[in-house]
């Protein structure tokens, strides 16, 4: 079947997702379609296929971490992430962090300490501190810095 080999599926917050590069969206409906061609963007399929918006379009040039995600639980910058990559991974963003239930620590923690700014870098701070706190429960102040 020549279509299906236009085709991904990517596993974001435990849901499967098809999409494909000719403009249409198969799977879960989310809205009008979209195609994921070889060369599109992560971070264009979360937010304008999926509409998935936590991941902020900001740099867009993967300074800024506004876009961060976490691939198999690593934080990288979706702006800079090519989609078809990221098939057979397990994708979060910031909507999956909390998706079965109440807060993370890490959401109430920053709920708590009004480290909410005006909120566009939010979810990109979150997703950097996830990866971290999944990688090492008990980081130096240097490591949280660093990760942020």
């Amino acid at each position: 079947m020549a279509d299906d080999a236009r085709e991904l599926v990517l596993r974001v917050n435990r849901e499967d997702y098809r999409v494909r590069a000719d403009g249409g969206e198969r799977g879960r409906d989310r809205g009008s379609g979209g195609g994921a061609d070889g060369g599109e963007r992560l971070l264009g399929v979360l937010r304008d296929r999926l509409r998935l918006t936590g991941a902020k379009r900001g740099c867009d040039q993967g300074v800024c971490g506004a876009c961060t995600v976490l691939v198999n639980g690593e934080p990288i910058r979706a702006c800079l992430a090519i989609a078809a990559n990221t098939t057979d991974r397990e994708i979060v963003t910031v909507e999956g962090l909390a998706a079965d239930g109440p807060l993370t620590d890490l959401q109430r923690a920053f709920v708590e300490g009004a480290a909410m700014q005006c909120g566009f870098c939010t979810p990109g701070m979150l997703m950097a501190l996830a990866g971290l706190f999944g990688e090492d429960p008990s980081p130096d102040e240097d490591r949280i810095r660093h990760a942020i």
